[in-house]
């Protein structure tokens, strides 16, 4: 790939597309309405503040969680620019029980967006970096009377043909791959444009940054303790303890971990019996920042294997996430199954 300054999101995709013999444009087209959504969501999000459009709405979704204005219209954003594009069969919204259907009036295509409008909604009023995130897959049921099947949407993570996020925060940033390589791109105002930022991003192997929510610390299991007490230097023989960092927003803290290195946990916690095996959502959370990690040389689990290879029984599952640097996230695997304590020697 070119690595001229300034090269953009567009002719990078479109390079990609050259290299494909295979390659019809659809996707191309596909992205390219998405990275249109992402623009008209930073523009409203970069004026919270200013206009009427930070707050909850008064409803819960289905997520049981407050809706925020602005989750509601990054939503609607997405859904009324990726329907009419003729690429896809059906989405999937972090905000909606359903399935979304493509209108009959517009053309069909054999492509499925999965997404999550607007992660870390509840730190817009305090001005905290949030995201969209977003994962695709390719149709692989072949009944024809139907647009789609429920198969089409439950596919396993390492199924996905692309995935990425963008952040909405100093700057606008989106970091996608399509199984070669892990590229970021940060938004120009002055052009309205994605210009390359950053090539071929690679997370190190180990990090130094550990990001988890330890308010839920009594919630926990001893393993799951045991592990955070490891980070935090408790049981180790020598060296120094990792950084805490923890945003609340997992589109932030994913994101600096990509760049610096270390492990970003959400653990299952009995603080909600009905939410058992944690918070986060598999299908518009977790596999896409998996299949991204994985390409920048990273590793997402649950705990106990690999995030991009659990086969999914519901759209909107919930997983325990431990995802990052490889040899972070290995350690990680190793303290929930019990082969490793906090006694054991400092690595």
């Amino acid at each position: 790939m070119s690595k001229r300054v300034g090269i953009t999101i567009t002719e990078h995709i479109l390079s990609r597309q050259r290299e494909n013999p295979e390659a019809t444009g659809a996707f191309t087209n596909l992205l390219h309405e998405l990275i249109v959504a992402a623009k008209v969501i930073s523009r409203e999000v970069n004026k919270a503040g200013l206009v009427d459009i930070l707050g909850g709405t008064g409803q819960i979704n289905v997520q049981e969680e407050a809706v925020q204005k602005l989750d509601v219209f990054a939503n609607r954003v997405i859904i009324e620019r990726m329907r009419h594009v003729g690429q896809l069969c059906c989405m999937g919204s972090e905000e909606l029980a359903d399935p979304i259907e493509i209108p009959a009036a517009y053309p069909k295509g054999n492509y499925i967006l999965l997404f999550d409008p607007l992660d870390g909604s509840s730190n817009i009023d305090v001005n905290v970096s949030i995201g969209t995130i977003f994962g695709i897959y390719k149709k692989i049921s072949e009944d024809k009377a139907k647009d789609f099947l429920l198969c089409d949407l439950l596919q396993p993570g390492y199924k996905q043909v692309a995935a990425g996020y963008f952040i909405y925060g100093s700057s606008t940033i989106m970091v996608y791959t399509t199984g070669d390589g892990v590229h970021g791109f940060t938004l120009y105002p002055s052009v309205g444009e994605f210009l390359l930022s950053h090539d071929n991003i690679r997370i190190p192997s180990k990090g130094k940054i550990y990001s988890v929510n330890e308010g839920n610390y009594p919630y926990w299991d001893e393993k799951t303790r045991a592990l955070v007490d490891y980070f935090k230097g408790m049981g180790k023989e020598s060296s120094k303890p990792y950084t805490s960092r923890y945003v609340g927003s997992l589109v932030a803290d994913f994101h600096r971990n990509l760049l610096k290195g270390g492990i970003f946990m959400y653990p299952a916690d009995r603080k909600d019996p009905r939410k058992p095996s944690g918070k986060l959502r598999l299908m518009v959370e977790a596999n896409p920042l998996a299949m991204v990690v994985q390409q920048a040389g990273g590793y997402a689990s649950d705990g106990r294997g690999p995030i991009l290879k659990i086969d999914p029984k519901d759209l909107h599952q919930r997983v325990p996430l431990y995802i990052g640097s490889k040899e972070d996230v290995e350690l990680a695997e190793s303290f929930l199954s019990g082969r490793i304590s906090s006694l054991s020697p400092s690595r």
